[in-house]
């Protein structure tokens, strides 16, 4: 699944909430996006037909109700989706190299990279 800049700030808003959320919800709480009010339906819509959201019921706002939408896959699912449409799969261990040498690894992740590995032999 490929989504757009865009798609992606909507997404970090949903995952961020961890509810779902109506349109007016996600626009008050879309902190610096690059995108324009008024295109939030066009967006929303493109995430449905992806299978990046799904409707979590409906809402009512003011005389009417409004649909309220949450993700339909985790932050981490979606990274991991990203690699099926690479040609060449990412190596995990360059990988988890890569991202601690942006970001750094504190003790308690360490343990629970430590855990997971444990589990998986």
């Amino acid at each position: 699944m490929y989504l757009t800049k865009n798609e992606i700030e909507i997404m970090d808003v949903l995952w961020r909430e961890e509810r779902p959320l109506a349109r007016g919800e996600i626009l008050k709480l879309s902190d610096d996006k690059t995108w324009m009010d008024s295109s939030v339906h066009i967006l929303l819509n493109s995430m449905l037909k992806k299978g990046a959201i799904r409707e979590a019921g409906f809402i009512k706002c003011g005389k009417t109700c409004g649909r309220v939408y949450e993700a339909a896959l985790s932050c981490e699912e979606y990274y991991v989706s990203t690699f099926e449409s690479t040609r060449k799969k990412p190596s995990l261990p360059k990988l988890l190299q890569a991202y601690m040498e942006k970001n750094g690894l504190d003790k308690e992740t360490a343990e629970q990279i430590r855990e997971v590995l444990d589990r998986a032999q």
